[in-house]
């Protein structure tokens, strides 16, 4: 299957700009939002093999990898993984049902607006205060085909074909110009 290029709606993107620009007041809680993604992955998988113990393929993990040359920063796990299909509703469409309750909730008190996020989802998207492109290299449990969707946050996104080895997920962040404070390993 060629690249296939979808357009954001537009509750979407004014989601991306409240939360990758005005929504956190520190930086560094993309890296949060991204590790707990990865465990919940792990654990949806975990769950999953109580009933199908051949979907576990060793034991689970979370490794974050750092690549200062290509400045890119990525979050990846062995957890259950997503096909096109969930890629599509869970990144790209993920507001259709909730973008604009999200935005209706928002009192503009960051406290109670931190809690919201959690509930409807989006921290992913604070990957985009720190990142010029993500990407998500992903292969779900028990499939052979991999996906790759990418998105610079500007209102759309991409799904191809990919390749991956073993299942799970793999999210890489390419750093934004003034971000390379997330490149070095005590940070």
């Amino acid at each position: 299957m060629a690249q296939e290029t979808f357009t954001f709606q537009a509750e979407v993107s004014k989601l991306l700009d409240i939360v990758a620009r005005s929504l956190y007041s520190e930086k560094e809680i993309f890296l949060r939002e991204l590790i707990s993604n990865a465990s919940d992955a792990c654990d949806r998988l975990r769950y999953l093999s109580l009933t199908d113990p051949m979907l576990l393929e060793g034991a689970l993990k979370i490794t974050l990898s750092l690549d200062k040359k290509a400045k890119t920063l990525s979050v990846a796990d062995n957890g259950i993984g997503m096909d096109r299909d969930d890629l599509s509703a869970t990144l790209g469409t993920i507001a259709r049902s909730g973008t604009q309750a999200f935005v209706d909730k928002l009192s503009g008190e960051q406290d109670n607006d931190m809690e919201l996020i959690g509930q409807f989802g989006v921290g992913f998207y604070s990957a985009f205060m720190v990142a010029e492109r993500v990407d998500v290299l992903t292969r779900k449990a028990g499939q052979e085909g991999a996906w790759l969707w990418s998105s610079d946050g500007q209102g759309s996104f991409t799904i191809e074909d990919a390749e991956r080895d073993g299942q799970g997920t793999t999210v890489t962040l390419h750093l934004a110009k003034g971000e390379k404070e997330f490149l070095e390993e005590p940070r």
